[in-house]
């Protein structure tokens, strides 16, 4: 298997442009809770400039000190480089051989985990300039737009510390997410595990009962997602309490099992009454390539921020596609990395939803506040294709982005 992964397709010579500089910044919501499960209240954010001065910017859902120090930290051997000493001086538009250079050149690093989620916001970033630099939208360049229209799904945040402040406050969420417009939701139902919410240690039954109070909330006609974030230990205690969930039309069930427990998650395609998604976690397609021929998910969940990138991203959907799995992109950042989903959704015809959380939605300031990405819903709960470029300079969300950065901006702890 190739290690480049896509670089972008356009008619005509590319622009001539060389990367200056990697900025990277660290940002933090000011109010930030510590003990509250949520990735949205931080974020790497990467900005590339070029000698032409075409901007692009990247994230990367991963802890931001971290991804920081991956792309910053000097290299001491050819396979330990530095990731922002390989960028600087080169094409913008080669992202596929640029990957492949980052990939093998911090083999000894990482080859999975934070070194990817790091290049995930390297990845995004290029992408972003090369849209610019040539005046197209990303889904031009990544092979052309097969919709005209997406439908994205919310993700209802959850409340409270005791059971029924939890389920009421989904049953809220749930309520307004379908005054918004919305025709698919995913409801969290967390009261247990390694995600437990608020530090709660519920049964399973009560599990059961939350989501038939969701369902109720919502009625029979929308798209129902459950993520139960890692909650059972293997497939037999998961199986005891979803086998009787067939009644509320489940979409599907994400994370029921820990990531690594990929042949549970086999027994769980094979007996569930609903698909299983995984993938939120998963770096490069290699891990995409045994969660799919092992652990037989009918739902891959690749996220552009994690993953390695929107290009990354685009060959595990085309691996989907081979093996006629259904993809659900997993986004739980901000506007940068939705607008990338976006642009990936638009090309990949299996992809049935893509999770968006608009800021009436959000919980976190940093995700309401950092970046206004250009998607709009409509009435009918989709989302129209986004034609529009950027301009060519970073007039437009780079420079939104970088008046933010300033709010958000964290320094070494």
């Amino acid at each position: 298997m190739p290690f480049e992964t896509v670089s972008p397709r356009f008619a005509g010579p590319a622009p001539r442009l060389k990367i200056t500089d990697v900025e990277c910044h660290v940002l933090l919501a000011p109010d930030y809770d510590a003990s509250f499960t949520s990735s949205a209240q931080d974020s790497f954010v990467i900005v590339i400039r070029t000698d032409g001065g075409v901007v692009g910017v990247g994230e990367c859902d991963a802890n931001p000190w971290m991804a920081k120090t991956c792309i910053e930290a000097p290299g001491t051997h050819t396979m330990g480089l530095c990731i922002k000493e390989m960028l600087i001086g080169a094409d913008p538009f080669q992202i596929g051989e640029l990957w492949k250079k980052m990939y093998l050149g911090t083999a000894m690093n990482g080859r999975r985990g934070m070194i990817i989620h790091a290049m995930s916001a390297v990845d995004m970033a290029l992408w972003d300039l090369c849209g610019k630099a040539l005046g197209k939208p990303v889904h031009e360049l990544l092979g052309g737009a097969t919709r005209q229209h997406i439908t994205p799904y919310a993700s209802l945040q959850p409340a409270g510390h005791r059971f029924e402040e939890y389920r009421d406050a989904l049953c809220a969420s749930a309520q307004k997410a379908k005054s918004l417009g919305f025709k698919a939701m995913k409801t969290e139902i967390t009261m247990n595990g390694p995600y437990g919410h608020g530090g709660m240690r519920e049964s399973y039954e009560r599990h059961t009962e939350v989501l038939a109070a969701v369902r109720k909330a919502v009625g029979p006609d929308v798209t129902l997602m459950v993520d139960v974030q890692y909650l059972w230990k293997d497939a037999a205690t998961c199986l005891q309490t979803v086998k009787d969930w067939r009644e509320f039309n489940v979409y599907f069930l994400e994370t029921p099992v820990w990531s690594d427990n990929v042949r549970e998650m086999a027994k769980l395609a094979e007996q569930a009454p609903m698909p299983i998604a995984f993938g939120e976690w998963l770096t490069t397609r290699f891990e995409f390539e045994e969660l799919m021929d092992v652990g037989k998910v009918q739902v891959a969940q690749p996220d552009v921020g994690r993953v390695g990138g929107i290009g990354e991203a685009k060959i595990v959907c085309d691996m989907a596609k081979a093996r006629g799995r259904t993809i659900v992109p997993h986004c739980w950042k901000t506007g940068i990395s939705i607008s990338g989903t976006a642009h990936l959704a638009f090309v990949t015809n299996h992809c049935a939803y893509i999770e968006y959380l608009p800021p009436q939605l959000c919980h976190e300031r940093l995700r309401r506040e950092l970046a206004q990405e250009e998607l709009v819903l409509r009435p009918d709960g989709t989302i129209p294709l986004p034609v529009k470029p950027e301009p060519p300079r970073g007039e437009g969300t780079a420079m939104s982005v970088m008046g933010q950065i300033q709010t958000f901006r964290c320094g070494a702890r």
